[in-house]
């Protein structure tokens, strides 16, 4: 990766300043935000979930700290989890006042099993440890717009009338 990085400076070294400088500053932000493991983007805010006890520190911590969790069951042979794990690391630096947690499903396969995932990606929308919604597929935009729904409060408000009405 760094190689690649350092090849892509010396190209743009050949365009006009403003545009090398602003190409220098996108490769900066993605030398300190991103890590390519297994095939998978991992960055800015986004926590890799190795072992039951890292998910259930992570869920605590979220629980203290009021926080929602929002989990992205993903493997690294899955095309489209490649394709939407830039922009899911991209939402954690957007917002942080969410946890963002990456789970492959290979190297978790128990886990992600007891969750009943059956397509990658999933994401699972978490508040107290409790499921609040889920989202399967890679599209950027379904997962930004419900994203923004919890930021405003109107799944929890949706999720709270239903509880009212039985």
């Amino acid at each position: 990766m760094e190689l690649l990085f350092s090849v892509l400076e010396a190209i743009w070294l050949s365009f006009p300043d403003s545009l090398v400088e602003a190409t220098y500053n996108i490769i900066s932000v993605f030398k300190k935000a991103a890590v390519i493991d297994d095939g998978i983007f991992y960055g800015a805010n986004v926590d890799k979930i190795f072992n039951k006890e890292q998910w259930d520190e992570k869920i605590s911590e979220a629980k203290k700290d009021g926080k929602m969790v929002i989990v992205n069951f993903s493997s690294a042979w899955c095309d489209p989890c490649r394709v939407i794990a830039p922009f899911f690391a991209e939402l954690s630096a957007k917002y942080p006042s969410f946890i963002f947690l990456a789970i492959d499903v290979d190297q978790l396969s128990d886990f992600s099993a007891s969750w009943d995932i059956q397509a990658t990606p999933t994401f699972f929308f978490l508040k107290d440890g409790q499921t609040l919604d889920k989202l399967v597929g890679s599209e950027n935009m379904e997962l930004e717009k419900k994203l923004i729904e919890f930021v405003n409060g109107s799944i929890n408000r949706e999720r709270s009338l239903e509880s009212d009405l039985h």
